[in-house]
């Protein structure tokens, strides 16, 4: 368990430096990747590709892990993400990522999942629903 969180960590810690510090180390060579919002990446050399292509049209400015939950090769990590793009827009929200271990203890799947961080209770005026905005923005 503490070699998976180092790994995750170091993942974490990838973006928010902006440096590959060893993607090939953490993730197997078919691993899948699927972020919250929907892309998915197939490959570790996709994968690479992504986060250098990323890294140049944006910026993480915060991703802090909460917790971390272990069962039979399989890891959820809680977090929270903040990022901006070179347009200005800035991106925040919690969430969990699910990951599976292959036998060599890379990283074969994770799959990111997202909850919007402007929570409010719809029934605040009373029985009648009031929501927010258009729908979620990256589901």
């Amino acid at each position: 368990m503490e070699e998976q969180e180092r790994m995750l960590r170091l993942w974490f810690e990838m973006w928010l430096q902006r440096a590959d510090l060893g993607i090939v180390d953490i993730f197997s060579s078919d691993a899948i990747y699927i972020e919250s919002w929907g892309p998915e990446y197939r490959g570790v050399e996709q994968i690479k590709y992504w986060f250098e292509e990323w890294n140049t049209r944006g910026r993480v400015l915060q991703w802090d892990i909460k917790q971390f939950f272990h069962k039979e090769g399989q890891t959820v990590v809680e977090w929270y993400f903040k990022n901006t793009m070179n347009n200005g827009t800035v991106e925040a929200f919690d969430g969990m990522s699910l990951v599976q271990w292959d036998p060599e203890g890379k990283i074969c799947f994770l799959k990111e999942f997202g909850c919007n961080e402007n929570r409010y209770d719809p029934y605040e005026g009373g029985p009648i629903p009031r929501f927010q905005g258009g729908g979620a923005a990256w589901f």
